[in-house]
């Protein structure tokens, strides 16, 4: 198709609305056509909520109602994570308060590749109840989401290869969580972000132990001290009191 073919359409379309409307003003004083076009999109906003502009996009997608933005990232970027279950239409809640049961599998293992060519091509997103009652009232917040949902999406798709996407959403509408996967196995998440959160969250344990060794060790000393200032006490007394019996 050409494109100033195009244009011209375009152009000799929005001169014959225009000229409508001032027609249809003049007569009727009614605001025409680009005024009811208008009173039409502003319906449809109205109307707009996040569950069905996420279907819309990605058909077939799941969505779930549960707060998922506090699972630990200590948890979360583990290998044998169950993050598989969020691509179903009923997850059981236990499932934010999963623990692991030894050592994390490597990414390239069987169960680990298996889990994941298991949900090649499909999309999740989890969304807190606090959220969803926030935008029950206020479409164009379900909006903002959406859009920042998209782009994630769009930034964590490789060129060529059939990607599935989790997107766990928290009580202000910023991702949380996220993991996204190709097939082959290639996997592109945890994000960069959350990565740098969990390095910072193991830093932080590892200062808080060494506070905590740093405590028991001057709490032994100080024992230790006070045990020795008591046994020198009480054999300073014995020593007065063979003195005084001489």
């Amino acid at each position: 198709m050409n494109i100033g073919n195009v244009n011209s359409a375009m152009m000799a379309a929005y001169q014959y609305a225009n000229k409508a409307q001032k027609n249809n003003t003049a007569k009727t004083g009614s605001t025409g056509f680009l005024s009811a076009v208008s009173a039409k999109q502003a319906e449809k906003t109205e109307g707009a909520n996040l569950k069905d502009m996420w279907q819309a996009r990605f058909p077939g997608a799941y969505y779930h109602t549960m707060d998922a933005s506090n699972i630990p990232m200590s948890i979360w970027c583990r290998n044998d994570y169950p993050f598989e279950k969020f691509f179903q239409n009923d997850v059981d809640e236990s499932i934010l308060n999963w623990k692991p049961n030894g050592a994390d599998p490597a990414m390239d293992s069987s169960g680990v590749q298996s889990r994941l060519h298991s949900i090649v091509g499909q999309k999740s997103i989890v969304v807190p109840p606090e959220l969803e009652e926030k935008m029950k009232n206020n479409p164009a917040l379900a909006q903002q989401v959406m859009a920042k949902v998209e782009n994630f999406i769009a930034v964590n798709q490789v060129p060529g290869r059939i990607c599935s996407h989790l997107i766990i959403l928290d009580a202000n509408g910023e991702i949380a969580r996220s993991r996204a996967s190709s097939h082959g196995g290639n996997f592109t998440g945890p994000s960069e972000a959350e990565m740098r959160q969990f390095e910072a969250e193991q830093a932080a344990k590892r200062k808080r132990r060494a506070k905590y060794m740093q405590i028991l060790e001057e709490s032994a000393l100080e024992r230790s001290e006070q045990a020795r200032l008591h046994q020198e006490y009480y054999r300073n007394k014995s020593i007065t009191k063979a003195i005084e019996n001489i």
